[in-house]
């Protein structure tokens, strides 16, 4: 604790450091500010069905990534999910379309362009995703709406109003990613599940005590004991590194010696990341897409796959979930290149052929370490469900597990690893000098 509250004063001492603190605070309090802001015409206290309705199955995970916005109606309801749906798409374009394959590869002009493309198509999503909102919230809460207004006329400005404020909340992310702490987008999804957290717990505390699911003060303490090892095992993983050594040829140029030092290639168990659970998640809501944010009168196979604790749900999502793994590490992780660039150096790997036979050595390798980093993926990922099994609250158990696990696992090792280049520019000692995460034990190769 002593050395924690070191650091802190280290990072208050660096004037660089404290601005950039300030202005993440700042932000994401505007955020947070802006997710209890409700829709004009809206009556905030005739959102019960609505409430009740984001309480627990898909419409939970949508109003957790919003955090919490969803379920009251505010300008911020739609959330950051539309600019991350258009940047999966632009993702899969740059690999499968030649014009966005060559786009990729202009470098900085590229990738402007593409940003471009990003945005212009997270417009278009959220003025298909805005009316579906107001459809489902109309159905939900037709009371809630103002008199003297009609729901068609107020369906134009509501959707104006929600598609700029999801579009102000990525001009916040990219404020903060510039000017800021980490990344804005990936903060500001961390920041609205984060904020769910001290109601689930009390939530889960209350009906532990009381009668409704019983266990008492003893079975939560398990259940925080559980959470804390599944995230130790999540940050473990998520570090976890297979580094294959190169070694580069000596090259003896008048009296001075240049090349001939080992380098390595970093293989992560977790090349895909947290994109897998993401994609699966979004092929999942096709069937709430289907029944129109309504679950009446639907066959029972949709209303199986729209609840999370099924059987058929889950088998579907582990399946996406591997099959997106290997899919995701195929398109970012290219062995064939890699190959080359180490033989143009004039590097290669000991015991192994340059070219091709190298090229097959590090696919070899990937698809070792891509196998049980798609297990544990998915293990992760069915987590809340196995939890709703063992009777613990919705709210609280998809801190179990899923995407929400994963994203703050990976931004907070993120932002501490930017803070603590920070202090280690200015020779001051770090939050991760004992650990693992500083990630500066040798120089990568690629």
């Amino acid at each position: 604790m002593k050395k924690f509250i070191e650091t802190l004063k280290n990072c208050w001492k660096i004037e660089d450091l404290r601005q950039r603190l300030l202005i993440t605070i700042l932000f994401t309090a505007i955020y947070r500010f802006g997710s209890f802001v409700v829709l004009p015409g809206i009556n905030p206290t005739l959102l019960e069905k609505l409430q009740a309705q984001t309480k627990g199955g898909l419409m939970s995970l949508l109003d957790m990534f919003s955090g919490g916005a969803f379920s009251h109606a505010s300008i911020f309801a739609l959330g950051i999910m539309p600019y991350i749906s258009a940047s999966i798409v632009l993702q899969i374009l740059a690999v499968a379309v030649p014009y966005f394959q060559k786009m990729q590869r202009e470098g900085e002009s590229g990738h402007k362009k593409i940003n471009w493309y990003t945005r212009v198509l997270t417009v278009v999503i959220l003025l298909f995703q805005a009316p579906s909102y107001l459809m489902n919230l109309k159905m939900q809460a037709a009371g809630a709406l103002a008199s003297g207004i009609d729901w068609t006329t107020f369906m134009i400005p509501a959707t104006i109003i929600l598609a700029a404020g999801s579009m102000f909340i990525l001009w916040l992310g990219e404020r903060i990613t510039d000017k800021g702490v980490g990344n804005g987008i990936s903060l500001i999804i961390m920041i609205g599940i984060i904020a769910r957290l001290p109601q689930a717990l009390i939530q889960e505390f209350s009906n532990r005590v009381s009668e409704a699911i019983g266990g008492g003060i003893v079975m939560l303490i398990i259940e925080i004991i559980i959470l804390y090892a599944v995230v130790c095992a999540a940050i473990l993983l998520t570090q976890g590194t297979r580094k294959i050594p190169v070694q580069y040829a000596k090259r003896v140029v008048g009296n001075k010696q240049y090349g001939g030092a080992r380098q390595y290639i970093p293989l992560k168990l977790f090349a895909a990341n947290v994109m897998p659970i993401i994609f699966a998640q979004a092929l999942m809501f096709i069937p709430l897409a289907i029944v129109q944010y309504s679950s009446d009168s639907t066959s029972s196979v949709l209303q199986s796959l729209m609840n999370t604790k099924s059987l058929a749900y889950n088998c579907i999502y582990v399946l996406l979930i591997v099959v997106f793994t290997y899919f995701y590490t195929a398109i970012t992780l290219n062995p064939t290149q890699m190959a080359e660039d180490m033989k143009r150096n004039n590097g290669f790997i000991p015991g192994v052929k340059p070219g091709k036979d190298t090229a097959d050595y590090i696919d070899t390798v990937m698809s070792r370490l891509t196998g049980p980093g798609a297990l544990f993926i998915a293990f992760i990922a069915i987590m809340p469900a196995l939890a709703g099994y063992l009777n613990v609250a919705d709210a609280f158990g998809q801190f179990f597990g899923g995407t929400s696990l994963l994203i703050l696992v990976g931004v907070v090792i993120d932002t501490l690893q930017q803070i603590e280049s920070h202090l280690m520019m200015r020779h001051y000692d770090g939050l991760l000098n004992s650990g693992h995460t500083r990630g500066n034990s040798g120089v990568a190769a690629y």
